[in-house]
């Protein structure tokens, strides 16, 4: 009989318990609630938990300046608009990335243009980024993706040798730390996300960091309707737009932030934990130690099955996990694949009289063949948890005849 639990084994994980579900309700987000709900200053023009929140959070990150704002997606427009992105500009992306990364330039009127990731971080590739930049490039996004910083120091000298503004995507990499430095602190910006999976959330919200106060400027305009600090409420000295976070946001994310570290401190012992049980599974790779890599965000865990993917059986594993008690994701299709980015994409390039600028970007379609995520609430159980869910990986990873049997079956 087989070992597997879609198969009829028994689960990996029977008896254990479920991992701790995410967002983790706690009395002091209640507290803070209350207290706002009943000051009667329940936005951020007439209160300061906002205010107060983008101080702490750009401190947090190692930048001198936060702008708070309704969600992560526009938290990209607002910091490509800030750096004068627009019509026609190029915006250097990775394709395995959330939509965000692409679709921000394109609300701008700007064209998303892709280069290729690494393989073995699944992070936008430094080679691969300068081979795109065209005299059009005017930024470049670099995403660190599941919490692993991208290549931070690369990425700032293609922006100083070549004059574009480079943009840190960090949705996935609060309290990512790249040489001791947080991430959101090295680029010209920084945006950040806090919809609901992310590991400080308040259902939706966003912020950029910079340390540029001409940028800072810019973001709190573009936020409050084009208003300027201190200036008056009906002198709109630039055109913006409302995308202010609420005062009941930001009072949810102050004690997340404040717990942060310790949340941090559980999810890199059990990443470790895991790392170290799966080290030696056949079938199962996990990508190289960065010593650059001062702290990893630890917003997935993500490894490859490179066995499955080749067999187009990865989508089958992730099925498998499911009955073992472990719900994984496939993650991102790229999105140089995606119809509709790249078909807008062409258009603008049209519109301009400009040719799109065509790329193939193999590694990411490699990686999105073979490639499995654990949400990072698989990082916060206990050590027996964590070892139960390497036993599943590990079984899975082993059985691809079986998968592959069960799979045409299925057919």
């Amino acid at each position: 009989m087989s070992e597997l639990a879609v198969q009829g084994g028994t689960p990996a994980l029977q008896g254990l318990g479920d991992f701790p579900a995410w967002p983790q309700p706690d009395a002091a987000e209640e507290r803070a609630l209350l207290e706002v709900y009943r000051s009667g200053k329940w936005g951020s023009t007439a209160g300061q938990v906002v205010a107060e929140f983008e101080q702490e959070f750009a401190q947090y990150q190692d930048a001198a300046h936060g702008t708070a704002l309704v969600n992560g997606t526009l938290a990209i427009v607002a910091a490509l608009r800030a750096c004068g992105v627009g019509l026609g500009d190029e915006v250097i992306v990775p394709p395995y990335t959330f939509i965000a990364t692409a679709s921000a330039a394109l609300f701008l009127g700007a064209v998303p243009v892709f280069a290729d990731v690494d393989p073995q971080t699944h992070l936008l590739d430094p080679t691969a980024s300068a081979a795109a930049i065209t005299e059009r490039t005017r930024a470049i996004v670099p995403v660190h993706l599941a919490g692993r910083a991208a290549d931070m120091d690369a990425f700032r000298e293609l922006g100083r040798a070549h004059g574009i503004a480079v943009i840190e995507d960090c949705a996935q990499a609060i309290g990512t730390r790249f040489r001791g430095r947080a991430v959101g602190s090295f680029g010209d910006v920084g945006t950040f996300s806090f919809q609901s999976s992310k590991n400080i959330s308040a259902g939706e919200g966003g912020l950029v960091t910079t340390s540029d106060p001409a940028l800072a400027d810019a973001l709190y305009s573009l936020v409050n309707v084009g208003r300027v600090r201190g200036g008056g409420w009906y002198q709109h000295q630039h055109v913006g737009y409302n995308l202010r976070l609420t005062e009941f946001q930001a009072a949810v994310l102050r004690p997340q932030l404040r717990r942060h570290p310790a949340d941090q401190e559980l999810r890199e012992s059990r990443s470790q934990q895991l790392r170290a049980e799966l080290a030696q599974v056949e079938g199962v790779q996990l990508a190289p130690p960065d010593p650059d890599l001062t702290s990893h965000g630890h917003h997935l865990f993500i490894l490859r099955l490179p066995e499955l993917g080749r067999l187009g059986l990865r989508d089958a594993a992730v099925h498998a996990l499911a009955a073992e008690g472990v719900h994984a994701s496939p993650g991102y299709v790229p999105l140089h694949r995606n119809e509709a980015v790249i078909t807008e994409a062409r258009q603008v390039a049209a519109r301009l009289g400009q040719p799109y600028p065509e790329a193939p970007c193999p590694q990411a379609e490699l990686v999105s063949t073979d490639t499995i995520w654990f949400p990072h609430r698989y990082l916060s159980g206990t050590e027996e948890q964590t070892q139960a869910l390497a036993a599943a990986i590990a079984k899975v990873a082993r059985s691809a005849a079986e998968l592959g049997s069960g799979a045409a079956a299925v057919k």
